[in-house]
């Protein structure tokens, strides 16, 4: 494969795993720790994230609870207090070491919602995709201009482009499919 073909695989290859990552921390009902494991906490003089690796796990207790247990129980009160801050309309309720948050139900507006926050950051992905398309076939014309690419070339490379950006567009369009789904089932 050309290397403007690699790029531009790599590049919505990219694109496509920002929208996984932003569609995770939808809510569809359950809670799951991709919700709150990106949160900033203001611990240690500077900020940090929630994550697994960095202050705490994050595990399921049940379908609408999470637990947080901090690696170092002295940032609880800072922990307890980012998560209240970040007002995500969440429960949050200390339970000695380790601090429960509660997730309410879901309504069915708010379902409509979050689908809607969904189609928009799956466009957003397609722009992107879209755009790393739009610079290989400048990038491929650019090289027919200068010599460097037959004609022949150029029309393989094109459609080799077109493909790689149809095959990218619907994996995007699947992963909004399987997200609408999951906020869809009660």
């Amino acid at each position: 494969m050309d290397t403007v073909a690699q790029q531009t695989q790599k590049q919505m290859d990219q694109s496509v795993a920002i929208l996984m990552e932003d569609l995770s921390t939808i809510r569809a009902g359950k809670a799951h720790p991709q919700l709150i494991e990106h949160l900033r906490i203001r611990v240690y003089g500077g900020t940090t994230e929630l994550s697994l690796a960095e202050l705490a796990t994050i595990t399921n207790a049940d379908a609408k609870t999470l637990v947080i247990t901090p690696f170092d129980q002295s940032i609880g009160n800072e922990i307890e207090k980012g998560l209240q801050q970040a007002n995500l309309g969440f429960t949050i309720a200390r339970d000695g070491g380790i601090i429960r948050v509660i997730t309410p139900p879901m309504t069915q507006e708010r379902r409509e919602e979050f689908i809607k926050l969904a189609r928009t950051k799956t466009e957003g992905v397609n722009v992107m995709i879209r755009q790393a398309r739009q610079e290989a076939m400048i990038n491929i014309r650019g090289q027919e201009q200068k010599g460097d690419l037959s004609e022949d070339e150029k029309f393989r490379l094109e459609k080799d482009i077109q493909r790689i950006t149809d095959d990218h567009t619907k994996q995007a369009e699947e992963i909004l499919e399987r997200k609408i789904s999951e906020l869809t089932t009660v």
